[in-house]
């Protein structure tokens, strides 16, 4: 197999924090593993982060962008899934996420998703279980702690930093808008990362 070309220079994943795990791994992350750290963190690899956000961006750019539902309940991921949406059309429930939201049509917040994007499936439970109850697909950034039973595309990533947060959503948003035809080359993307990420 080829080797698939990095969408930012090692380096530049390496100064987000992407790569960078918890000190706790689950048997379902053992593949996305690199390496342990002297300190006992997990590291992921990078190339299957890359790998991931390539595949995630091509399934994403398939659907309407009304129905796509983004989901984070962590803090440092309103900024970054506020701006994704924003870019790429799709709808986001940012903090808490109300029960029956995909499962209740006679909720004022109900929404008729096709495809979920979950930031971290330890946090967004509620909205994992209803897309399992439903049947859509589930994209889920997981970090080196996370289970992934029902995660139908894994993005594995640091799925709690401020800076790696902001490097996912920008970089997948790219790939939708480039696999949708609405930029032809990443230099024609106007929004740059800093504009995902939460000022502190």
């Amino acid at each position: 197999m080829m080797e698939e070309q990095l969408l930012i220079p090692e380096e530049e994943y390496q100064k987000s924090g992407i790569h960078i795990g918890t000190q706790v791994k689950s048997k379902d992350m053992d593949r996305y593993i690199f390496k342990i750290r002297n300190d006992g963190l997990y590291i992921l690899d990078i190339k299957k982060t890359n790998h991931a956000l390539i595949e995630a961006g091509k399934m994403l750019a398939r659907y309407q962008p009304e129905q796509i539902l983004v989901v984070a309940q962590r803090q440092y991921a309103f900024k970054p899934v506020a701006k994704f949406s924003e870019i790429v059309g799709s709808s986001s429930i940012i903090g808490r996420f109300i029960p029956g939201t995909l499962t209740n049509p006679n909720l004022k917040s109900y929404y008729n998703a096709k495809v979920i994007l979950i930031t971290d499936p330890l946090a967004d439970t509620q909205a994992m279980k209803e897309a399992i109850r439903i049947g859509i697909p589930v994209i889920s950034l997981c970090d080196a702690n996370n289970k992934t039973d029902f995660v139908d595309l894994i993005i594995p990533t640091n799925n709690k930093g401020r800076m790696s947060l902001a490097v996912i959503y920008w970089l997948l948003s790219r790939e939708i808008l480039k696999n949708r035809g609405d930029i032809k080359s990443y230099d024609e993307m106007k929004a740059k990362v800093d504009d995902f990420e939460v000022q502190i």
